[in-house]
């Protein structure tokens, strides 16, 4: 069904996922399969500013960054008119042979990937019905004058139907295999170099870390409807340190005050927010006995480099967004009829995040270490 896409060989891919770290990193599968599948091309991904650390990272997958600038009513970026068509017309001097939507369902990112000027296109969209064509939209899109696209345009052979039952790594494997791309395996995957090994070193040093002897826990998550309560993490951290072990709290520069919170209740805890890069935060929890954290970029940290972790879900859609590995990532959550939310503070008290009680994490918590000899540090 893809076979068109490939002949002749795309020398220059755009992958559109203008996107957190946590969702990048669920594409890692997909990007991989691609880099397997056109190793002589060369893949752009369109993204968001704070990806050039993902491509520096992911260099074996892709090779550069077109900063998406965000665009009016865009989730994940607002943006002006102005940034935007500077944006399209740098991707079009880029001549694209191939441009993948990577994104979603293609409610909107449809349209952006069109405008891009790529000869082909792929991706999602919500149906593909014969005889329909599901990009008629895009035909009121010009830049400069210049129709979205013609007679070389989407395809709906090149596009599948949005799969909403399935995780979100298989999702794009999904569609990578609908164009005729070949798993290279669903694990995820982030490499840790020798400068995160240092600066692991460093913040060790200085706060005489063991590995092995401590837990990591992380209360932050960017919408705050998403946090199980500080209160609660300080519960399962103060039990665990009474248990022997050593408790870190991480969190960004910008959950500090969060990070705060939790460590002040927690017997010698050891606050970190701020402390760690991407990578060395990867390096600390492989030196960890286990992570416990809200369903956020971090779980999929852990997941990519095969740390224990137990998930708390408030308001996320658990079905899409958790490990595939269940043994070493198990997910809690409370089921409410309100899930999936999209609110920064719930409306409506928050039953998600207080439906799931203190005694649920830690028992999980205390059954992975258990279950790995390690019952306590001491």
């Amino acid at each position: 069904m893809g076979a068109s896409l490939w002949h002749p060989r795309p020398r220059r891919i755009a992958v559109f996922r203008a996107l957190a770290l946590g969702d990048m990193l669920c594409a890692v599968p997909a990007l991989r399969a691609l880099r397997s599948h056109v190793p002589e091309a060369r893949i752009t991904l369109i993204g968001l500013p704070w990806a050039q650390s993902f491509v520096e990272r992911y260099r074996a997958y892709v090779d550069d960054l077109l900063p998406f600038p965000g665009f009016p009513g865009y989730p994940e970026q607002e943006g002006a008119i102005p940034a935007f068509l500077d944006f399209l017309r740098t991707a079009r001097e880029r001549r694209f042979d191939l441009a993948i939507q990577l994104h979603g369902s293609g409610d909107l990112t449809n349209r952006i990937v069109a405008l891009l000027g790529a000869k082909r296109i792929a991706g999602f969209v919500q149906q593909v019905k014969k005889g329909t064509d599901p990009f008629s939209p895009l035909a009121e899109w010009k830049v400069d004058g210049v129709p979205s696209y013609g007679k070389r345009g989407p395809s709906p052979a090149g596009f599948l139907a949005w799969p909403e039952e399935l995780n979100e790594v298989r999702r794009y494997l999904a569609l990578m295999k609908h164009l005729g791309v070949p798993s290279k395996g669903e694990h995820l995957e982030l490499p840790i170099t020798w400068t995160d090994w240092e600066l692991w070193e460093e913040v060790s040093s200085r706060h005489e870390l063991l590995a092995g002897h401590f837990v990591c826990i992380h209360p932050g998550a960017r919408l705050r409807s998403r946090r199980w309560p500080a209160a609660r993490f300080a519960a399962v951290g103060s039990a665990l340190a009474r248990d022997g072990w050593s408790v870190v709290v991480t969190g960004s520069p910008g959950e500090a005050a969060l990070t705060a919170e939790v460590a002040a209740q927690v017997p010698d805890a050891i606050d970190l927010a701020g402390e760690t890069t991407l990578g060395s935060l990867a390096a600390l929890l492989t030196k960890s006995a286990l992570l416990v954290c809200n369903d956020t970029g971090v779980s999929h940290v852990a997941a990519a480099v095969g740390v224990p972790s137990v998930v708390i879900a408030s308001g996320s859609d658990v079905r899409r967004w958790k490990p595939l590995d269940e043994r070493l990532h198990p997910v809690l959550w409370h089921e409410v009829p309100c899930r999936p939310c999209m609110h920064d503070v719930c409306p409506v008290g928050h039953g998600c995040a207080l439906g799931v009680a203190v005694e649920r994490v830690l028992g999980e918590a205390r059954r992975m270490l258990d279950e790995r000899g390690i019952r306590h540090a001491a």
